[in-house]
């Protein structure tokens, strides 16, 4: 009786355990929910921001002049050579001074002619006044010969006048150096054609120290303002020039700002000035002027990892009740290396994800671990 027991109990154990093998072969277990992402999240803080404030620049002469002829003819003379160091009252070009010098001679000629005239009217006049001492000739005629030397007079002042002008003609010729300086490469050859205030030349520039033009904003005229008043080495600006990856090895100085804002950009015109020992700079060229700014204030700091870019805004991701996390949008400011500075969405003791954000979405689940453990995983 106990044996036939046990055997029925066996048997029955054993069908059982046959149903449910072929319950589990006929259908497959439910999948595993997968681990809550694991993050490292850091506590924001403040820290003196230190930054350059970066400007494109162009560089351009202190002084710089195009040469126009100021009168027309055919150059017959270029008397310097193509890029070349000229001082100034130096001679440049010559201009065909044939016709100016002809003219010259006329008026010249002219003004003799007006001289003898005046000579002839004077001792006419003369003759009359003596002929009306003794009632000898009509007081109208002694009138017309005052009126007549009068003319003559102002004949001959206008023929004086004519030749001063064309002897200025003849001197605008010679087309001489304004200042000492670089001329550029001549636009003209010997035999062309020139007009009259229209032609350029050439240019000459100056090449000790250049100048170097920025524009900035309204919000930075009070700051540079304070920069050019104090002229020698200003405490928080260091003004340096980068073209490119290439530093410009001697540093800055500001000298000017201009009078007015541009309406049209809302933007103010800033000179600086920048020694230019070996003719390393050239007037025309374009970089970029970099200033040091060491602000005494703290701003917010955090390693750019952890800023996420969605349809041109910026997020950074805050862990919240029950791990779970949240974007908030946040205002960049500069670039300090491998962090940034938040100008806005931020305060100091808020805590963010810095490690793992690439993972994450609007209230996700976290395991948050320590900035230390994530480290030593690495």
């Amino acid at each position: 009786m106990y044996s036939a027991f046990t055997v029925n109990i066996t048997k029955y154990t054993s069908v059982a355990a046959i149903i449910v093998l072929a319950a589990c072969n006929g259908k497959q277990a439910a999948p595993m929910a997968p681990p809550p992402p694991k993050v490292t999240v850091q506590e924001v803080t403040t820290a003196p921001a230190v930054y350059y404030d970066e400007y494109p620049a162009t560089v351009t002469a202190l002084n710089q002049v195009e040469l126009r002829p100021q009168v027309s003819g055919f150059i017959t003379g270029v008397h310097f050579a193509d890029g070349a160091r000229v001082h100034k009252g130096q001679l440049l070009y010559s201009i065909d001074q044939q016709l100016y010098a002809a003219n010259y001679e006329q008026a010249v000629a002219n003004l003799k002619v007006q001289e003898a005239n005046l000579n002839k009217a004077q001792k006419d006049a003369n003759r009359y006044h003596e002929l009306d001492k003794n009632d000898a000739v009509a007081k109208q005629l002694v009138d017309n010969a005052d009126a007549a030397v009068e003319v003559t007079k102002k004949q001959a002042d206008a023929a004086r006048a004519n030749i001063q002008a064309v002897q200025t003609s003849v001197r605008y010729t010679k087309v001489f150096a304004p200042f000492d300086g670089v001329i550029g490469i001549s636009s003209v050859k010997v035999g062309a054609a020139v007009t009259a205030g229209q032609t350029v030349l050439n240019t000459v520039s100056t090449d000790g120290d250049l100048a170097v033009d920025i524009n900035i904003e309204q919000k930075d005229i009070f700051r540079f303002s304070t920069l050019l008043s104090e002229k020698a080495k200003p405490a928080d600006s260091t003004f340096t020039l980068a073209f490119g990856a290439d530093m410009y090895p001697y540093p800055g100085k500001i000298i000017l700002l201009d009078r007015a804002v541009n309406p049209q950009t809302g933007t103010l015109k800033a000179r600086l000035s920048f020694p230019n020992k070996n003719s390393l700079l050239k007037a025309g060229m374009n970089g970029t002027i970099r200033i040091k700014n060491s602000s005494a204030a703290q701003a917010i700091v955090i390693p750019y990892k952890a800023v996420v870019e969605q349809l041109g805004e910026y997020f950074v991701y805050v862990p919240g009740d029950s791990n779970k996390v949240s974007q908030r949008k946040v205002a960049l400011g500069k670039v300090l290396g491998k962090d940034i500075i938040i100008k806005d969405g931020l305060q100091q003791g808020d805590k963010i994800v810095i490690e793992g954000v690439q993972n994450l979405r609007e209230g996700v689940k976290v395991t948050i671990g320590t900035p230390a453990a994530a480290a030593g995983k690495k």
